[in-house]
């Protein structure tokens, strides 16, 4: 089933989607990867502020190239999610309530995501020209001395995703998989 969900939203909203929901959101994201994520994990271990609020928000986990003439952003394909599983359980405990990016995520993760109420969604890989279309504006908000890597607010508009871990722990990794080996 296709949903249609602004974000950032809450738990109402994430306790609505299921694994394998196609859902197009639209408002505002931030971007971070590795780097990024590593030093916001620096950050909560000193106890000093995040740069972003990780209430019901939504982190992709996606650095851009450089955006054409004319375009917000350039190339804007999901990073591999499993990179950031070491920090994700600690801002999802802050209130973090979607990640994006591909790939499997750990046990710890999704523990995280069924306590918080969470979700994951899964962008897809190699589709980074096509997904730039989904975004209207970029501006970095935080480290920017990380180049590509910097927290990024994105506005987006019925940015393509699907449920991978819904907040009840369900993976479509593993739901997939069987449903596969059945037939």
């Amino acid at each position: 089933m296709d949903k249609y969900i602004s974000v950032p939203f809450d738990q109402a909203v994430s306790d609505s989607l299921k694994a394998g929901d196609y859902v197009y959101l639209s408002g505002t994201v931030y971007t971070a990867r590795d780097a990024a994520h590593k030093r916001m994990y620096e950050a909560l271990q000193k106890g000093a502020e995040l740069p972003l609020d990780m209430k019901d928000n939504v982190i992709y986990y996606m650095g851009p190239s450089p955006a054409r003439t004319g375009r917000a952003i350039g190339s804007a394909g999901p990073t591999t999610a499993s990179r950031m599983d070491k920090y994700a359980p600690a801002l999802l405990d802050l209130g973090l309530r979607g990640m994006i990016g591909k790939g499997r995520r750990t046990r710890e993760v999704k523990e995280a995501i069924v306590r918080n109420h969470a979700v994951y969604f899964g962008a897809v890989g190699g589709a980074g020209a096509l997904l730039s279309r989904s975004i209207v504006s970029s501006e970095v908000i935080a480290y920017d001395d990380l180049g590509t890597e910097a927290i990024r607010r994105l506005e987006i508009r019925n940015f393509p995703v699907i449920v991978v871990v819904d907040a009840a722990g369900n993976d479509l990794y593993e739901t997939a998989a069987a449903e596969y080996c059945r037939e």
